[in-house]
């Protein structure tokens, strides 16, 4: 209880008690203002979360910039590379013992954590993952022991558009511009070798790949499909359609569904491509193949055009056809 005797002195010393209250609130206003660029100061190193939607419409969100990745599908590998970030774990390309030939210097030393028909969890957890792209793992139940990991982002659609899926890796690892920037010299070097190609503008063209079990070709729907489509090229027989599966099995009866101007085709093993061209051409089936008999086949890696593909993988592609068709 306050004495009777201050508030009497109270009631003779309001003005001077007025103005010590004046000065006591902006000596508060003062110490709370001085305080603002402080805690601004405490907070200037972190970076913020960033929300994303991917590519199965699910929102993520992720911690800061993202510095172990893991990388679950060969796309999601090209891509991670590509933007400039090396993954901490990565799941083998199809037929390969680890990362795709073609990216197999970029990643080398990079620890393998599953293969193209799934993931090893308990890898993925070694591998201590800041952010995990899935890729286009549609399993829902290992969807779910991923995200208890780490922030889990399905990169890959239904499309397999490696586009889309450069556009939104680049989201997720805060390396938009950079995918922007890639883009914008894959449309350039595209429009500049469809130019090149002088009369061979808008051959026909045919993708396939050979193995001990035949022959498969490539149809609408697929990586490789989506580069020649850039390029203004035309595709003989069924590749006009989309295919049921990642490629198509033909039988040699049935190889007349890759005659075209230009034949590509190879194999998901490097060791047997040199002589590839030369095994093919002894049978009668591939021999009376016009781009065969017109000395327009040409052997190509099968692990980047006829598997998931992904930014690095068009641009070699791009190379590629550029060595084989522009005299």
């Amino acid at each position: 209880m306050v004495p009777s005797s201050f508030l009497s002195a109270r009631r003779h010393t309001r003005p001077v008690a007025a103005v010590s209250l004046l000065a006591l609130c902006a000596l508060t206003l003062s110490a709370c203002g001085s305080s603002e660029p402080e805690a601004a100061s405490e907070d200037a190193g972190k970076t913020s979360a960033v929300r994303i939607t991917d590519a199965t419409g699910t929102k993520v969100e992720i911690p800061g910039t993202p510095k172990r990745v893991v990388a679950l599908s060969e796309m999601d590998l090209d891509s991670a590379l590509a933007l400039g970030v090396e993954p901490v774990g990565l799941t083998a390309g199809r037929g390969q013992k680890g990362a795709p030939a073609y990216l197999a210097d970029q990643a080398k030393g990079i620890p393998v954590v599953g293969a193209v028909t799934g993931p090893d969890i308990e890898k993925v957890v070694q591998a201590k993952p800041d952010v995990i792209l899935a890729g286009q793992l549609a399993d829902e139940q290992v969807l779910a022991q991923l995200r208890k990991i780490a922030p889990t982002v399905v990169t890959v659609d239904g499309t397999k558009d490696w586009k889309k899926s450069l556009t939104l890796t680049g989201e997720t690892l805060g390396r938009s511009n950079e995918a922007e920037k890639f883009l914008a010299d894959y449309d350039t070097r595209a429009a500049a070798l469809e130019a090149d190609l002088g009369d061979q503008a808008g051959a026909t063209v045919s993708v396939a790949r050979y193995s001990a079990k035949g022959t498969a070709v490539m149809q609408q729907g697929v990586f490789i499909s989506d580069v020649l489509k850039d390029l203004g090229f035309k595709r003989p027989g069924i590749q006009n359609d989309k295919g049921e599966g990642h490629s198509t099995p033909l039988s040699d009866e049935n190889l007349k569904e890759i005659d075209g101007d230009w034949l590509f085709i190879g194999t998901l093993d490097a060791g047997t491509d040199a002589d590839l061209l030369a095994e093919l051409s002894k049978k009668p089936a591939y021999g009376q193949l016009g781009a065969v008999k017109g000395e327009h086949a040409t052997v190509i890696d099968g692990s980047k055009w006829t598997s998931l593909g992904g930014a690095q993988a068009a641009l070699s592609v791009l190379e590629d056809i550029r060595k084989a068709m522009v005299k």
